[in-house]
């Protein structure tokens, strides 16, 4: 009886968990449940492999039409030679003249280089390529202008045509001239595709969590049983959904990947025409593919949706689950 009274009656302690073992304990939690959800996707590899497949090939176009902008923009910076604006300087337009402005058209930001055309050499040049030849030598005087090309810096239609207006007002110019005719229509080009990426991508936005929705509510309704059985030992929902959550999360992923992969097929097979039309006109285009930035913004992309469209089935459908059962 002695040896009773000698300590003191406890009870159950609670042990106290440090922030690091909880801080651990919750990222392994998830790990798990990651893991797990990706096993349960290895088991229906028939559904799983059609909502990948309807989410990658349905990302391919909106993407398709953004690389289009892209190699499009490219096109309109790469056409120096067609944004050049033509200076032709007034007849008695000396040399110090000519000197002077050809510094303050140097010194302008919004011009990217400056090239002089003697009067002289711009005659020899036009003897060759008109055909007359020595008729020309009979003239009295040359009846052709110095010319001065002006590559502006920032090669679109707008920035070119406000850059002439500019110039319009210089010393010694007589005409100004730049043909933007062909560069706002291109501009008007990029500028459709780009709203139709848009409206596309929020189109197949709405299909993509339609499709996903889909997917994760048909594989709660098959746990139904086993959810009720954990909300009657207390599981809480957000510990119930976690695992349709990554669900989600690794579908988007893998579509998106497989958006990648199409893609990469696609620039390759169109690169080989482009390479032909590039050849035969002499030119240097070449055709732009994703990045290496713009793949982490698809994936990203693609696995918030994936976490959205999973999301919104798994609340609503265990709400429903949950209404059935009161």
């Amino acid at each position: 009886m002695s040896i009773l009274f000698q300590g003191r009656a406890t009870g159950a302690t609670a042990a106290k968990v440090s922030l690091w073992r909880k801080f651990v304990m919750f990222w392994v939690a998830h790990l798990r449940q990651a893991v797990t959800s990706l096993g349960e996707i290895w088991l229906t590899p028939a559904s799983s492999l059609l909502t990948v497949a309807v989410i990658g090939v349905s990302l391919t176009l909106p993407v398709t039409l953004h690389l289009v902008v892209k190699n499009l923009q490219q096109v309109g910076q790469g056409v120096d030679k067609a944004a050049q604006i033509s200076l032709f300087l007034q007849q008695d337009t000396n040399e110090t003249q000519i000197a002077e402005l050809l510094a303050l058209l140097q010194a302008d930001p919004q011009i990217a280089a400056v090239a002089f055309i003697d009067k002289g050499q711009a005659l020899t040049e036009f003897k060759q390529s008109s055909g007359f030849g020595d008729s020309l030598d009979y003239l009295d005087d040359n009846p052709l202008p110095h010319v001065v090309l002006v590559t502006p810096a920032d090669t679109s239609a707008a920035a070119a045509s406000a850059l002439l207006k500019q110039l319009q007002q210089e010393r010694y110019i007589e005409i100004a001239k730049l043909d933007i005719g062909w560069l706002e229509r291109l501009d008007a080009i990029v500028s459709l595709v780009r709203q139709a990426a848009v409206a596309v991508a929020l189109l197949l936005v709405l299909a993509l969590l339609l499709v996903v929705g889909n997917t994760i509510r048909l594989m709660v309704l098959s746990k139904k049983d086993e959810i009720e059985v954990m909300k009657l030992v207390g599981a809480t929902d957000s510990y119930i959904q976690r695992p349709f959550l990554y669900t989600g999360i690794w579908l988007g992923l893998f579509g998106g990947v497989l958006t990648f992969l199409i893609e990469e097929v696609l620039m390759w097979w169109l690169e080989q025409g482009i390479a032909r039309v590039t050849q035969l006109y002499e030119g240097s285009f070449q055709l732009q593919p994703m990045s290496l930035a713009e793949l982490g913004y698809l994936l990203l992309g693609a696995i918030l949706l994936g976490l959205l469209g999973s999301y919104l089935a798994v609340r609503r459908t265990i709400m429903q689950i949950d209404a059935a059962g009161v």
